[in-house]
C-alpha cells in the first residue's frame, strides 16, 4: 500500500517496515531477520550516531539518527510479527518510564538530589520486578568493556566502595603491571592484563575522565597520525626501518602542533 501525503513522518517509516515485512511481496532479507541477528546492526548504528557527532556535521548527524530509529523500528516489527508488542507499546513504555523517573517534573517528587532520586527510583523498579536489586544490577553485560567497567566503578562508588582520592587507583596501577610482569603463561597474563585496564579505567575516573571516550579519540588521533606518515612516505610505510617510521611519526606529532 503506497504511503500518503498526510501520514506523519513516523507512520510512513512504520508502513515501510510494515511493508519490508509483509509475507506477501515484502523483502526476503527483511523477513529473514529476528531480534538476534539485528541487534549488531543496532549497536553498529548506535556507534555511528557517536561518530558523526563527533564529527560535527549535522546532515550527518541527522541520517545516522534516522538509522538508528530504523533499528527501533525494524525490532518493534519483528515483536509485532511475534505477538509480541508493537512500536507504541515501545513508545508509550519510555514515556512512562522517563514520567516515573521525574516525579519533580511531572508529579509532586520535589528534591534537592535529582541523580540520587533517579537511582532510588530504578532501584525500586529492578525489586519490582522481581530482580535482585544490587548496586550492581542492570549495568549491561554487553556494552564496550571499557564503559562497563567505569559504570560498575561508579554504581559501587556509590555505595562506599571507592577510594578516597587518585592516590589508590594510581597506586593500584604500579601494582597490576608488576602482576602483569610477573605472569608466567598465557591465561595469567589474560587475566592480570585485564585487572591491568580495569585499575586504569578506575584511575581515569577518579580524575574524572570518560575512559571510552578518551579511548575512542586516542584511536582516531593514532589512525590519523598513521595515514599522515603514511603519506610522508610516498602512501607505505612498509619497507621501512622502524627509525626511519618514528621519524615521520615525529614529524607529523610537530606538524599537529602547529
Amino acid at each position: 500500500m503506497a504511503e500518503t501525503a498526510t501520514q506523519s513522518p513516523i507512520d510512513r517509516l512504520l508502513a515501510i517496515m510494515a511493508r519490508l515485512r509483509n509475507p506477501d511481496g515484502g523483502c526476503e532479507w527483511d523477513l529473514a531477520q529476528d531480534f538476534s541477528t539485528i541487534a549488531p546492526y543496532t549497536i553498529e548504528e548506535a556507534y555511528e550516531v557517536a561518530d558523526a557527532i563527533a564529527g560535527g556535521d549535522p546532515a550527518a548527524i541527522c541520517e545516522e539518527l534516522g538509522d538508528l530509529l530504523l533499528q527501533v523500528v525494524f525490532q518493534s516489527q519483528i515483536a509485532t510479527d511475534d505477538g509480541l508488542f508493537g512500536f507504541n507499546d515501545v513508545a508509550n513504555a519510555i514515556s512512562d518510564k522517563m514520567e516515573r523517573r521525574h516525579p519533580h517534573i511531572f508529579g509532586d517528587g520535589k528534591t534537592d538530589d535529582v541523580r540520587q532520586q533517579w537511582e532510588q527510583i530504578k532501584a525500586a523498579e529492578r525489586s519490582a520486578d522481581g530482580g535482585a536489586a544490587g548496586a550492581l544490577t542492570g549495568v549491561a553485560s554487553s556494552l564496550p568493556a571499557l564503559l562497563r567497567a567505569q559504570k560498575l566503578q561508579g554504581r559501587a562508588a556509590r555505595v562506599g566502595f571507592d577510594w578516597p582520592d587518585t592516590k589508590g587507583p594510581l597506586a593500584k596501577i604500579d601494582e597490576e603491571m608488576a602482576e602483569v610482569a610477573q605472569a608466567t603463561n598465557d591465561d595469567e597474563r589474560h587475566e592480570e592484563v585485564g585487572d591491568l585496564l580495569f585499575a586504569v579505567v578506575n584511575y581515569a575516573r577518579k580524575l574524572g575522565v570518560d575512559a571510552e571516550g578518551a579511548l575512542r579519540d586516542a584511536n582516531m588521533k593514532f589512525a590519523r597520525r598513521f595515514a599522515a606518515m603514511e603519506e610522508l612516505a610516498g602512501g607505505s610505510l612498509s619497507g621501512l626501518s622502524l627509525d626511519v617510521q618514528e621519524s615521520h611519526w615525529l614529524a607529523v606529532k610537530v606538524s599537529e602542533r602547529r
